[in-house]
């Protein structure tokens, strides 16, 4: 796994000063125009989870959107939106949670899981984990098995797979 890793951070554009200075911004986007690249990523975020049985596979808001539907492709599982507040026609459920800088929400169909359902998160980042937590939390509270978190790119030094804890959680690229 570390050749695959250090190909696809080859790949991967750092741009210092962005979005304010101080920080060091990781652009996805020059690795997911390489469709080989593309493809051995969803291949290494799928294979942890290809024998736990996979009902759903949710994505956030905005980037989770890219890799969430092609794992859910790869486990042949349903796939479902966890959207910004107003984004969501039907009943939905919403979760709060702190950012670094303040407040944050998200939305879920309220019939989107059911209860007993096995459900997998994916998303782009894992930075400080209070949006995967409170994504997790969500489920559970709606009755869904959290079968694990699988994540593109993991800011170790933000320490939030400890703010998660108790799942199984992959990450592909470390920094």
């Amino acid at each position: 796994m570390d050749n695959i890793a250090d190909r696809l951070k080859a790949t991967i554009r750092e741009i210092p000063d962005w979005p304010k200075p101080g920080i060091l911004f990781y652009d996805i986007t020059t690795l997911l125009k390489q469709g080989n690249c593309f493809a051995q990523a969803i291949d290494a975020l799928t294979e942890p989870f290809k024998d736990k049985k996979i009902d759903v596979v949710l994505g956030m808001e905005a980037r989770g959107f890219i890799f969430a539907p092609t794992v859910a492709y790869a486990l042949g599982a349903g796939f479902v939106p966890v959207r910004k507040p107003g984004k969501l026609p039907a009943e939905k459920i919403q979760v709060s949670y702190e950012l670094e800088y303040g407040m944050d929400s998200l939305e879920i169909h309220k019939d989107a899981v059911i209860p007993g359902q096995r459900v997998l998160i994916v998303d782009d980042l894992i930075a400080t984990g209070g949006t995967a937590k409170a994504v997790a939390e969500m489920m559970e509270s709606m009755g869904a098995i959290v079968v694990g978190l699988a994540f593109m790119v993991e800011l170790s030094f933000l320490n939030g797979r400890d703010k998660i804890g108790g799942y199984d959680i992959h990450s592909l690229l470390k920094y």
